[in-house]
């Protein structure tokens, strides 16, 4: 199983960005995706999850409505759109996978984990 993260980068405040996972070895349809943040000196952050049947979670204090995570089956990939950015939403992008149908916001609930992708956002 791999999956790569891809999409960040710096941007300033207020901008966008949509971020991709693109899983291979298992089905995105199939399989529980969600994603993770880590900033310099912090711990790992859930943001965002997608279930099998759609069951959608979010970290709704840092997100706010701001992030929304959707899937393309077709092309086996998941993603995160991330508007009106902020500098604290500055941090390396994880995305990561469970089998289990139901979302998780905890990290080692998730069996596969992609390299990360750096979001840095400038004030």
């Amino acid at each position: 199983v791999q999956l790569q993260a891809s999409g960040g980068g710096l941007v300033q405040a207020g901008d966008s960005l949509r971020l991709s996972c693109v899983a291979s070895g298992i089905t995105v349809n199939r399989n529980t995706v969600g994603w993770f943040r880590q900033a310099p000196g912090k711990e790992r952050e859930f943001v965002a999850a997608l279930g099998w049947v759609g069951e959608l979670q979010y970290n709704t204090d840092s997100v706010k409505g701001r992030f929304t995570i959707y899937r393309d089956g077709a092309k086996n990939t998941v993603y995160l759109q991330m508007t009106s950015l902020k500098p604290e939403d500055t941090a390396v992008y994880y995305c990561a996978s469970r089998r289990i149908w139901r979302p998780s916001r905890i990290s080692d609930d998730y069996e596969y984990w992609g390299q990360g992708t750096q979001v840095t956002v400038s004030s």
